[in-house]
């Protein structure tokens, strides 16, 4: 039941900063290249909302659990 709760919170960091980083790449329509839009989104906190949010995707489905019950 843990595992599900990080895997729905990972899940909505990773929406929201997928989201917000998607909606930044009008920049580029504005004139701005990509080396500029990869700058600008490496100083938002964004990207980090992302990240945290895939890792703890990752770490819910890939992550060994240490019940007690398991039957190892």
């Amino acid at each position: 039941m843990f595992r599900l709760f990080i895997l729905i919170i990972g899940f909505s960091f990773a929406v929201s900063g997928g989201v917000s980083l998607i909606a930044f790449l009008n920049l580029i329509t504005t004139g701005h290249g990509f080396v500029n839009y990869i700058i600008f989104i490496s100083t938002r906190p964004e990207l980090s909302i992302f990240i945290i949010g895939l890792a703890l995707i990752w770490g819910s489905i890939y992550l060994p659990s240490f019940s007690k019950d398991s039957d190892e």
